[in-house]
């Protein structure tokens, strides 16, 4: 029977072209690697080697074996993956959100109540977040409003509204709320990965122009220190500090005021043993 231990040696050999090359790069002896080579030859059952002194070539039938090995390798360290991933995903909580701020509260939450599980997240769009959440592919999804999908568990998580900060100066800080359309035209500092907002504020505002700040600490400098308009969320932690002098407005939008939704398949269990909870937590 053919030893997958073997095998590795046996293309080990091939890749270096000699015995003692291999054996210094398996760091074994080379009477340990030359009786390898008889293992090898003898549980394919034909000669796969012309031997010479001190020497072992590969005739054509071995360079055939050689292949066979470099497949049978690469197909069982496949397997192992297969075996380790599908082991991973038994012990792995998976959610797909449209925005961070729910994630905010979630993972925690998600962490203390499955101690012995991962818990996964990433952000996405929301045709992704419905089909994986339809296919199980994600334990749970997160969208800014309901799912009419019946094949669907659905339930109302958590309240977010965007406010618009602009500094006291502007001319816009007389009105005590504004619209997206009456900030068109005006440039503003955005934060990176905020999801489905992105877009949002993009499609409501054409004629803005839009710096994008990957890094937390640059993006608050901005913050402070120029005119730009930027956004905040009423779930936003400690942003006090960093829009002093700044006024914080209300957006009146629809679209800026979201009801956050767990959704999950009806075939799951983790959203249907927490949903009693959450829906306590949203009525409060």
């Amino acid at each position: 029977m053919l030893d997958l231990s073997d095998l590795y040696q046996f293309v080990t050999y091939a890749d270096c072209g000699t015995l003692s090359a291999a054996a210094d790069k398996l760091h074994i002896s080379q009477p340990t690697l030359t009786r390898t080579m008889h293992d090898v030859e003898d549980a394919f059952g034909v000669p796969l080697f012309h031997r010479g002194k001190n020497r072992i070539e590969l005739t054509d039938t071995g360079e055939v074996a050689v292949e066979q090995a470099r497949s049978l390798l690469s197909e069982a360290e496949k397997a192992v993956e297969t075996v380790q991933t599908f082991e991973r995903n038994q012990h792995t909580i998976t959610i797909h959100s449209c925005a961070p701020v729910p994630l905010w509260s979630l993972l925690p939450e998600l962490s203390r109540r499955f101690p012995d599980n991962i818990i996964s997240s990433k952000l996405t769009n929301m045709d992704e977040i419905l089909q994986n959440a339809s296919s199980g592919n994600a334990d749970i999804g997160i969208l800014p409003q309901a799912c009419s999908d019946k094949n669907l568990l659905c339930i109302p998580y958590l309240k977010e509204q965007l406010y618009v900060c602009i500094p006291k100066e502007h001319k816009l800080a007389e009105y005590s709320q504004l619209s997206l359309s009456q900030l068109n035209g005006f440039n503003c500092l955005l934060r990176d990965e905020i999801g489905f907002w992105t877009n949002l504020v993009k499609s409501k505002m054409p004629a803005s122009r839009f710096l994008i700040q990957t890094d937390e600490f640059e993006f608050e400098e901005l913050v402070r220190t120029s005119t730009l308009l930027c956004f905040s969320s009423s779930k936003a932690p400690g942003s006090e500090q960093t829009l002093k002098g700044r006024k914080r407005i209300p957006l009146t939008d629809p679209e800026v005021n979201v009801t956050y939704h767990l959704i999950s398949s009806a075939k799951s269990t983790i959203l249907q043993s927490i949903s009693p909870t959450f829906e306590f937590r949203y009525q409060k």
